[in-house]
């Protein structure tokens, strides 16, 4: 035969020239019918002899460059062919790319070339290898962008509070440490404090000695004074601190000094007028009577208020620091301002309390109504007396209150009077709170109590 067989890179302007086949087309009609057209024979011809594999029934003989029977080749995707294009094709191409059905059992044979990466399909042109699946590439993060002054250098505060604020950049190195610039002693510190004392631990807090809220080293010695001066507090808030622990110190002396008057001055008076009452009431069981007058300071007597649910003792003198703060009433019996004793058969009893603090046995007189009992018990009598009137407020100089006929007490002439002495308004020493009573009954201690106390 002298026909021509086009080569493997004929385009498609390739044609054949028409010899041993009578009309166009027949060549192609011949391969067509054969299952294997590089292999099998053409009509007519024989099987060469000699060993070797019989041909496939399918697939015909096994082909020189046939690498692997199990290797198939993934059928192509079908493409709809443009019109225009599906008539312009050169009939070459219509038997070297057959399309595929789905439906075909058995899928033909592959061939490759030994020195390429791409397989060849002897009956349609070379194929592209497979596309590699995409492998997925993680999305960069945005770096976040920082509004610094500048971009040549950054420090990691700087980082911290233009990024996250989760602390260091973790894109950008870390900045190096910051070295001094000033003149010789300023860097000589630098290089000791890069040593031990200016370290910082690893907890984060400066190292002792440094500078608390800045670890980086002055810049110059000016910087340095000004940093030292800063770190001085001023003349007004030494004195603003001064005045205000002053003042607080003072408020907590104060304090401690109204809880000492108003509370502990009552326990401690209630306490010594308690004991006091009892060693009166001892001596009295004993029998035992003074020789003479009494002694400045010595119980002799008990005043009992029942309205006020008063007991209290009653001692010679009116000094404030062994009478008056020990919560004893005290009677007044020295100089001129003497006064008779409830045992006199003419004169006035006068007495004198404290109305706040110290036991404050007289704090309420001022609620006695005219006949009220007011009762003083001695070692041998009880003597009775009668709230008469009462003198709201005077001068501390008005001792005519005292007198054997008080003025103003409504008394108009001598008798047996008793008077109340205290000082007003309350917690104050201004003025004279006068109280007086007049004497309905005297009993002896072996008759028993007064009707006021037994009530």
């Amino acid at each position: 035969m002298t026909a021509l067989r086009p080569e493997p890179d004929a385009g498609q302007g390739a044609s054949y020239e028409q010899g041993a086949y009578e009309a166009a087309g027949a060549f192609e009609a011949a391969v067509e019918q054969l299952a294997d057209p590089l292999n099998d024979p053409l009509p007519g011809q024989a099987k060469p002899p000699g060993p070797g594999p019989d041909p496939d029934p399918v697939s015909g003989p096994t082909s020189p460059w046939f690498r692997s029977a199990t290797v198939q080749q993934a059928p192509a995707p079908s493409r709809a062919p443009h019109p225009q294009h599906e008539q312009s094709q050169h009939p070459q191409q219509q038997y070297e790319q057959p399309v595929q059905q789905p439906q075909q059992a058995l899928q033909q044979p592959q061939e490759w070339y030994p020195h390429s990466d791409h397989p060849q399909d002897w009956y349609g042109g070379r194929r592209p290898a497979p596309a590699p699946e995409p492998t997925p590439v993680p999305t960069a993060v945005a770096a976040p962008v920082y509004d610094d002054e500048t971009v040549a250098l950054r420090t990691d505060d700087t980082r911290r509070i233009a990024g996250t604020g989760a602390g260091p950049d973790p894109v950008a190195p870390p900045a190096p440490p910051v070295e001094a610039t000033g003149g010789r002693a300023e860097r000589r510190r630098a290089a000791k404090g890069r040593g031990s004392r200016g370290r910082t631990p690893a907890g984060g807090a400066p190292a002792k000695g440094a500078p608390a809220g800045n670890t980086e080293a002055p810049r110059s010695r000016l910087e340095a004074r000004r940093a030292a001066r800063a770190a001085k507090d001023s003349p007004g808030v030494i004195a603003s601190r001064f005045f205000g622990e002053a003042f607080i110190s003072l408020g907590v002396l104060m304090l401690l000094f109204v809880t000492y008057q108003l509370w502990w001055t009552n326990v401690r008076a209630d306490l010594f007028a308690g004991n006091e009452t009892d060693k009166i009431q001892d001596g009295w069981a004993k029998g035992r009577k003074p020789a003479g007058a009494f002694e400045p300071g010595q119980g002799f007597a008990i005043m009992h208020i029942p309205k006020l649910d008063v007991v209290v003792p009653i001692a010679e003198g009116i000094d404030k620091e062994k009478v008056l703060d020990n919560g004893m009433v005290g009677h007044y019996a020295e100089g001129k301002l003497r006064t008779a004793m409830p045992s006199d058969r003419q004169g006035n009893f006068a007495v004198a309390g404290h109305r706040n603090t110290h036991g404050e046995p007289f704090r309420y007189i001022n609620r006695l109504k005219p006949g009220d009992p007011i009762v003083v018990e001695t070692q041998d009598t009880y003597y009775t007396y009668e709230m008469a009137s009462i003198l709201p407020q005077t001068p501390p100089s008005n001792v005519g209150v005292i007198g054997p006929v008080p003025p103003g007490s409504g008394f108009t002439g001598p008798g047996r009077y008793i008077t109340l002495t205290t000082c007003t308004p309350e917690f104050t020493s201004t003025y004279r709170m006068i109280v007086w009573g007049k004497m309905v009954d005297e009993r002896p201690r072996s008759e028993g109590q007064p009707d006021a106390l037994v009530g």
